[in-house]
């Protein structure tokens, strides 16, 4: 189990003491962050099905559901900041392996948003909402050794 913690924390290699006493004086204890986890992917859950029971609104519904969904899928992946640490995280999404899967998962987020907000073209929000979907899976496999 202390294994897991310390490649989940981005420490899986052994570190000077002194570095490592300043880095566990100023992160969070492994129980906050297990809770931090679990609460930011709750929430990422609970937006995605609101946006899921908001897309039958008359007229609205369709834009509601593309801005819901991708705060959900946005809380969703922020959720592993919690396990990992922001600077970890980043690192790890832009690592050769994940790059492409990472820039189109983000592109997805960012075009979903503007096709609701700014342009204002839901069935556009609504394909993007879909492509979404797929690159977030594709981006999720790729953390998975071997399963690409």
């Amino acid at each position: 189990m202390d294994k897991l913690k310390r490649v989940l924390s981005g420490r899986d290699a052994e570190e000077p003491s002194g570095l490592s006493e300043v880095i566990d004086s100023t992160s969070l204890g492994w129980g906050t962050r297990v809770k931090g986890f679990i609460a930011c992917f709750a929430i990422g859950c609970l937006c995605s099905l609101l946006g899921s029971c908001l897309l039958w609104v008359p007229k609205k519904g369709l834009m509601l559901f593309a801005v819901f969904y991708t705060l959900g899928n946005i809380a969703s992946i922020g959720s592993t900041i919690f396990l990992m640490g922001p600077m970890k995280q980043l690192k790890r999404m832009f690592e050769p392996t994940r790059l492409i899967a990472t820039i189109v998962m983000l592109s997805c987020l960012i075009l979903t948003l503007c096709s609701a907000f700014w342009w204002r073209k839901a069935g556009l929000a609504l394909l993007f909402c879909i492509l979404q979907f797929f690159a977030l899976a594709w981006y999720s496999i790729s953390f998975i050794p071997f399963a690409r």
